[in-house]
């Protein structure tokens, strides 16, 4: 299975952090938050990594380079000036992804998820859900067993983690677009799964966030 990590947002909010240096090259503990998905994701046994690229996007090629000094090969997916948003990067890069299932996670989070590869089946994606954060108090979607929902009172938030099948985007045409709407019509069809993640999980968005993050490492290792 081939994994994408999706890196190419302009960074509004995090601001003016983003204006000279790309989100996903923001640091934590003296590494940038892109290599910790790397890392991870070759310990997972992922070997072909696709990245997307726009805002600052050379910068991230230039210092990620061929991916192999983290046990990977990666493949960049450059996007017009403004990006393509989730869905429009993903078509995109199809051709990189090629055609059987692959995971999506987004540069901006901080998860323990491990990212073992899933099965699809007859699905058309797999998504991990968390506990909604204190910025996002609505949620996403509910979980129903194992299926993910557009209704039920129970409500989650989207990892932006993310297993899916190249079907599920084969139909976009190739320009801007959310990931949720394509969602929302597979979940209509029933062919949308999921599972709640209770572990650590940070939308590291918004300078403010990433001071916490930064925080948490200076006390773990404080505490070490």
């Amino acid at each position: 299975m081939r994994a994408m990590i999706l890196a190419a947002g302009r960074g509004e909010r995090m601001r003016p952090l983003s204006d000279r240096i790309p989100k996903p090259l923001l640091s934590v503990a003296g590494r940038p938050l892109i290599e910790y998905h790397l890392i991870r994701l070759a310990d997972a046994g992922y070997k072909d990594i696709v990245i997307n690229l726009a805002w600052l996007g050379e910068k991230i090629r230039q210092s990620l380079g061929d991916g192999s000094r983290f046990g990977v090969r990666i493949h960049y997916s450059p996007e017009p000036p403004g990006g393509l948003e989730t869905a429009g990067g993903i078509r995109r890069a199809l051709s990189l992804l090629g055609d059987a299932p692959f995971l999506a996670i987004s540069a901006d989070i901080w998860c323990d998820h491990p990212l073992a590869p899933h099965d699809l089946g007859d699905d058309l994606g797999h998504l991990v859900l968390v506990d909604n954060p204190p910025h996002h108090p609505q949620g996403d979607f509910s979980l129903d067993g194992d299926r993910v929902s557009l209704y039920g009172d129970r409500r989650l938030t989207y990892s932006g983690i993310g297993f899916f099948s190249p079907e599920l985007f084969a139909g976009l045409q190739e320009k801007s677009g959310p990931l949720a709407p394509v969602l929302r019509r597979a979940m209509r069809k029933g062919r949308v799964r999921g599972e709640y993640h209770r572990g650590e999980w940070m939308d590291v968005g918004t300078p403010e966030r990433l001071r916490r993050l930064r925080s948490r490492f200076i006390s773990s290792i404080s505490k070490g």
